[in-house]
């Protein structure tokens, strides 16, 4: 099963990193806060969890197969 993925709108902080990144994954919502296109994206997991590593406030979660969280540390 391929990853999923979230973005928690409580701790992003718009930098836009994740919409410069990964247009295909991410956009910016009425309130200027990402959000992913898709909750299952169509890309490499090993390139979103790529992009959650880099988003400077940590609001990207990536879910494994299974559902669970994957330890992006």
């Amino acid at each position: 099963m391929p990853h999923t993925v979230s973005v928690d709108k409580e701790i992003c902080i718009s930098s836009g990193k994740c919409v410069a990144d990964a247009p295909a994954v991410f956009r910016f919502d009425d309130d200027e806060l990402a959000e992913a296109v898709d909750p299952t994206p169509t890309v490499d997991d090993g390139f979103l969890v790529a992009v959650a590593r880099n988003c400077p406030s940590g609001a990207i979660t990536v879910y494994g197969g299974q559902g669970e969280p994957i330890d992006l540390d």
